[in-house]
């Protein structure tokens, strides 16, 4: 998956699977600063009674974020044979922990509505500026200076144009609007990244 999927994924499917190298995880909504170093930088908070955000400062972890994903039926291909399988869109970011002071904490907090509910912040009865930095006090900030960001996209690249127009119907015709979701996602990918041209044959 290149970079720019990658990073687009991240913005449209921010809650994150966060594990560190013993196997602690964690889930939370991650903000990616693309300007931040070369591949980006990731910012979050934890909960303060949450240990997990006490024992990461300087240690590398791994944030999951999981894209659109669905059941591809057999029945969809054009021809057999063929099996049952799964489609989806993930993307895995590595790196270093930096725990954040209470500037950058609060910074990275507003970033977080801004990102989901930008007209909070401008929202004094629900979001002033003196609940905002009580709110400091039960959190702990925190960054992660990536290193690595890899995209995986499985989503029937290899197969024949007949094949791919028959999962995009299959999905566009599903009861089940995650499934709705990841065809509307795999057919902009694929003509997008890929270059293939998902409408049936004529």
């Amino acid at each position: 998956m290149p970079l720019a999927q990658a990073r687009a994924l991240i913005d449209a499917h921010g809650f994150a699977t966060l594990t560190d190298d013993r196997l602690r995880v964690s889930h939370l909504p991650l903000v990616l600063e693309r300007d931040e170093g070369e591949l980006g930088t990731l910012y979050g908070h934890f909960a303060r009674a949450n240990p997990h955000g006490h024992e990461l400062d300087g240690r590398r972890v791994l944030a999951v974020f999981h894209g659109p994903h669905g059941y591809v039926s057999p029945r969809w291909y054009a021809a057999g044979p063929a099996v049952p399988t799964w489609h989806y869109a993930a993307v895995h970011a590595r790196g270093s922990v930096e725990c954040l002071d209470e500037a950058a904490t609060l910074a990275s907090m507003d970033a977080l509505v801004a990102r989901y509910e930008p007209e909070l912040l401008d929202d004094a009865t629900l979001m002033s500026e003196a609940y905002r930095r009580r709110l400091l006090a039960g959190v702990v900030g925190f960054r992660i200076r990536l290193d690595e960001l890899r995209g995986t996209a499985k989503l029937g690249q290899h197969r024949s144009r007949e094949d791919r127009a028959g999962v995009l119907a299959g999905l566009g015709a599903s009861d089940d609007p995650l499934a709705r979701r990841l065809g509307r996602y795999a057919r902009g990918y694929l003509a997008q990244v890929v270059g293939m041209d998902d409408e049936p044959p004529g």
